[in-house]
């Protein structure tokens, strides 16, 4: 199996709730190492820019409201299949279709409040980590 490396972001609404422990806490336990970690408080044209793929949709502007409202903790993970591991952790996006047990099923609220966020494939995990670390700041 491929040794990869994802994003992965935890939201606004994670971190107001105190729940930035239990999502690590979750990722280690399934094998997925941190390569780096920060926290950081997203501008409207930050988050407009790091979501801008979903610019035409109808919850672009409320997603990227959302995104700069409070701090984030953005993060590489690394492992095996890190990619597929970290979606399968996090749930669906739907956070009432999300499996029990997964990320979104215990903590989501709503359905963009949810959590988390994780990189879908091999070259957005690229262009994603590159968004919110330089070589210096990765393990």
């Amino acid at each position: 199996m491929p040794i990869e490396q994802t994003l992965s972001l935890i939201k606004p609404d994670g971190v107001a709730r105190g729940l930035i422990g239990d999502v690590i806490g979750r990722f280690e336990k399934h094998g997925l190492k941190i390569r780096a970690m920060k926290m950081l408080h997203l501008s409207l044209d930050q988050a407009q820019a790091f979501y801008a793929v979903h610019q035409e949709r109808p919850f672009y502007d409320s997603l990227t409201q959302f995104m700069s409202s409070g701090p984030i903790v953005a993060m590489i993970l690394e492992g095996e299949n890190a990619i597929r591991v970290n979606r399968d952790l996090m749930g669906a996006t739907d956070y009432r279709q999300a499996d029990p047990g997964t990320i979104r099923a215990d903590f989501a609220r709503d359905i963009e409040a949810n959590i988390v966020h994780g990189s879908d494939a091999p070259g957005t995990a690229k262009a994603e980590i590159a968004f919110f670390f330089n070589a210096l700041e990765q393990v």
